[in-house]
């Protein structure tokens, strides 16, 4: 945003150097929820500094030809990757569908609540999945004039989805499994034994078709994550259908049935944390947001930094838009185009947008409690 986006609100500010282009008029412009409808960003045009290198322009999306610095990837091409493509959902889903059903089966023949508790568990999963799906697809669809960030979002709301599914799933397991302990059911362990060696081998078999990705996408993770955790539930159900079958011990069956809502609940919090700082535009946990602004201060001719803002597009992509004040500096597209770069390279932020002012008017959102 090197000066060019005009959101009305301030004191126009007195330009430092004639623009190199006509302002280019952003005024309906939002960053995913940061509606900076009361920003003045009119201290200089908005020129081209160092656009995608494939030349896209980003007249698609309402930036125009010039304006945003994306750091290497343009808007118009935002493909949010899924670093085991979309297969890896649709593989994963089938399979662990396929075994839902199987595996419920056999839990109410065997009348096992341990095997019909990993059975919902792993239903939970099916779902997140699919959630997980659908959104990946969405988000590798071009953005529109009317949605000029794309439908990368979808990707948030499917894992705060999928997180807030399993949480409630988890106290109907609770629930039942207290209510066995009073009056514990026979089960047939043969059955339930291996049942489960199955699901250890399906659980484990999918999540290695996201351990690649695991890093770098929220949605990703948490498929990992529950696969995984199902499988060590699963072999959990074997080690308590043999202990029961040794011992008679019957109340291990609702125990172990605990024991899978806790394992729920501990592999699920982080992803619902996560899925909520996300939905509320919180900075992303894997941006140290001192350390960007630290960097920012550093630069040359930059005396102050306000208005910073950090967010994440989509559990992948990670905006950031920020006021630099460079007191009697010329308008400098190679200065953007170097600050953009080294966001993308040192903090993971591929859609920044930088201000600059000269500093001769105050800025009414430099205080660090006005948004």
């Amino acid at each position: 945003m090197s000066g060019g986006h005009n959101h009305g609100g301030d004191a126009p500010r007195a330009s430092s150097a004639p623009a190199a282009a006509a302002p280019v008029d952003h005024s309906k412009h939002t960053h995913a929820g940061h509606d900076h409808g009361a920003h003045d960003h009119s201290a200089h045009g908005h020129d081209d500094h160092a656009h995608d290198p494939s030349g896209q322009d980003h007249g698609a999306d309402g930036h125009g030809a010039g304006g945003h610095d994306h750091a290497g990837h343009g808007l118009a091409g935002h493909a949010h990757a899924v670093p085991t493509s979309l297969k890896a959902f649709a593989i994963g889903a089938s399979v662990n569908f396929g075994f839902v059903v199987i595996e419920a089966g056999f839990g109410y023949f065997a009348d096992s609540l341990a095997l019909m508790a990993d059975a919902g568990h792993n239903l939970s999963d099916v779902l997140g999945l699919l959630l997980a799906w659908g959104a990946a697809w969405l988000s590798q669809r071009t953005p529109t004039a009317r949605r000029t960030f794309g439908f990368g979002r979808t990707s948030i709301m499917a894992a705060l989805a999928n997180a807030i599914i399993l949480l409630v799933g988890t106290g109907g397991i609770a629930v039942e499994a207290l209510s066995r302990f009073s009056d514990p059911a026979p089960i047939q362990t043969g059955i339930v034994m291996v049942v489960a060696l199955v699901g250890i081998a399906v659980n484990f078999g999918t999540a290695l078709l996201f351990m690649a990705g695991r890093k770098g996408d929220l949605n990703v993770r948490g498929a990992f994550v529950h696969l995984m955790a199902d499988a060590a539930v699963s072999l959990g159900v074997v080690i308590a259908a043999g202990v029961i079958a040794l011992t008679g011990w019957l109340w291990l069956d609702p125990a172990v049935s605990l024991m899978i809502a806790v394992v729920i609940v501990v592999g699920t919090w982080g992803l619902f944390r996560d899925s909520v700082d996300l939905a509320v535009d919180a900075v992303p946990r894997h941006v140290d947001r001192q350390q960007v602004e630290a960097y920012l201060v550093a630069l040359p001719g930059v005396v102050e930094v306000h208005d910073l803002h950090i967010w994440g597009l989509s559990t992948t992509e990670v905006a950031l838009t920020v006021h630099l004040v460079r007191p009697q500096q010329m308008l400098d597209d190679a200065f953007i185009a170097e600050t953009c770069g080294a966001l993308k390279g040192r903090f993971g932020i591929g859609h920044a947008t930088i201000q600059i002012e000269a500093g001769t008017h105050p800025c009414g959102l430099a205080s660090a409690q006005v948004v």
